[in-house]
């Protein structure tokens, strides 16, 4: 059984939703208030941490951010402000492996996957959830089968034109229809509905959402 150490302080990891305000949960946004300690991304902090709020930025030095999170976790609540929901690739996963999880609280949010299929008016019940995120999903994830739905989070380097020829070599159709959805809940926000084949004559695009239909 997991030993937790004696503290009156938690990590409270909060998930902002996928991006604009408005699609902050309540219980997210009175954590946030409550803050004393945060710790989040450039843009998070700037848009969400006070200022008389201790912060650290989330860059690429993990580690670094573990250490100021233990350092505060002393005599503090350290808040954790992470992009959409916090059991949805996010730095859940790391912090689990650095304390206890019977020192983390997590007050989840909306993922801007549920925005995404939202958006397409489409139940993702039956859908299938990938991350091309610095990460490629085995080929037996990619497989086609007739009616499949994948939803699949990208990166720069697996993106609307990568992704769709790599789909089309493991056997989806070349006319699939795919939905490309970049900057949900911004007022950039773009949604463009295209096909596995013509994905390969438009720009490529990156960091959003793929949702293609068998």
């Amino acid at each position: 059984m997991e030993t937790v150490p004696v503290s009156k302080h938690k990590i409270r990891v909060i998930g902002i939703g996928p991006g604009a305000p408005e699609y902050l949960l309540p219980a997210a946004a009175r954590a946030i208030e409550e803050a004393r300690v945060l710790v989040g991304g450039r843009r998070a902090l700037a848009q969400y941490a006070g200022g008389g709020c201790r912060t650290f930025s989330i860059g690429g030095d993990i580690p670094a951010v573990m250490d100021f999170i233990r350092q505060e976790l002393a005599a503090e609540d350290v808040g954790v402000l992470v992009s959409g929901d916090p059991g949805y690739y996010s730095l859940l996963d790391a912090l689990r492996r650095e304390f206890p999880s019977g020192l983390i609280e997590v007050i989840p949010g909306l993922s801007a996957m549920q925005l995404a299929f939202a958006r397409l008016a489409l139940p993702w019940h039956e859908a299938s959830l990938l991350s091309f995120h610095g990460r490629r999903p085995d080929d037996k994830e990619l497989i086609y089968s007739k009616g499949r739905i994948l939803g699949m989070l990208t990166d720069g380097k697996y993106n609307s034109r990568s992704i769709a020829k790599l789909l089309m070599e493991q056997g989806w159709p070349v006319e699939a229809r795919l939905s490309i959805l970049l900057r949900l809940s911004y007022p950039d926000e773009e949604i463009m509905q295209t096909t596995l084949a013509g994905a390969q004559e438009l720009e490529e695009k990156s960091h959003g959402i793929l949702i293609v239909q068998g």
